[in-house]
């Protein structure tokens, strides 16, 4: 075990590119992980990382052991939990990112009864709307939505999340409800634009035409550009919006939200299961894949 733990710490390392990283994920000191990787070298007899004042890279030799080392890891990971029961609990981190409106309206309110299930497991969660590194980050996996643009990642379709228009009964009362694509112009309606970046293009209002989908292009009472905020405004009637139905569920169940144009629902989102290794697919990370399905079963098409 002392030397499946040496391998795994060198393979943090050549990740992450850096030791310091690389012991703040682990949680250990950065001079435990130097002295490791040090004796490492030695019981090799090869210089696997060259050092710098900025950097750590594989050398040539670092390069053809990181692969066979990953492969040895899966290996053991796998050969450890082959007889593993599915009821016993599981241990060990688990640092997974998602974006922020699932992590807050999904993922964190279910959280708990993983917890009592698994108490010696531990979770760092990332929630944020960037796209993360999952090796420079230390990730162990990530749920994405939308496509998934890396082709060195390894990417699990997990389904397609359930889209729906939306607006507060404040604003329908204002602008009256639509029933048509002509209704949205003929009454005026506005919309909030979600933007990434200040000064781009607005994206504009999408709805199904034939087998595929069009926009249009409403006039917007505000520019946001967070997700969250993008729902907040529809809540507080600054105008129309087009949201994943996991996020406004509950805000559609205490009236505070309706929906408008069942009919026509803009595309849905595509939901992936993210991880860097295909072969390194731990106890934990099949788990909470598995665990994650389920708790988006029902808002996916």
């Amino acid at each position: 075990m002392k030397n499946l733990d040496a391998l795994m710490l060198f393979c943090r390392v050549a990740e992450m590119m850096s030791f310091t990283r690389a012991a703040e994920s682990l949680g250990i000191q950065k001079g435990r992980v130097s002295a490791v990787i040090r004796q490492l070298e030695a019981d090799v007899g090869a210089t696997l990382l060259h050092r710098t004042t900025r950097s750590v890279q594989l050398t040539e030799d670092g390069r053809a052991f990181y692969s066979r080392a990953r492969d040895l890891l899966a290996e053991a990971e796998a050969l450890q939990s082959m007889f593993a029961d599915k009821g016993v609990p599981l241990r060990g981190r688990l640092r997974i990112d998602m974006p922020t409106v699932l992590a807050q309206t999904l993922f964190i309110p279910a959280l708990p009864q993983l917890m009592e299930a698994h108490p010696d497991l531990e979770i760092e969660l990332s929630s944020t709307d960037r796209r993360v590194d999952l090796v420079q980050e230390g990730f162990d996996c990530v749920i994405r939505l939308g496509p998934v643009v890396d082709d060195t990642l390894i990417a699990r379709p997990m389904g397609k999340l359930r889209m729906i228009n939306a607006a507060s009964p404040g604003y329908l009362e204002r602008f009256g409800t639509p029933q048509t694509i002509e209704d949205l112009l003929s009454q005026g309606h506005r919309m909030v634009h979600y933007i990434r970046n200040f000064g781009s293009k607005p994206d504009g209002w999408e709805y199904p035409v034939n087998e595929g989908y069009k926009t249009l292009m409403l006039p917007g009472m505000m520019k946001v550009n967070s997700v969250q905020t993008y729902h907040e405004a529809g809540l507080a009637g600054m105008g129309l919006i087009q949201a994943g139905y996991s996020a406004l569920a509950p805000h559609l169940a205490n009236g505070t939200l309706v929906e408008v144009l069942p009919a026509l629902r803009p595309a849905p989102l595509s939901a992936s299961f993210v991880v860097a290794h295909r072969r390194n697919l731990s106890q934990r990370v099949r788990a909470f894949m598995q665990w994650s399905e389920a708790l988006l079963k029902p808002y996916l098409e």
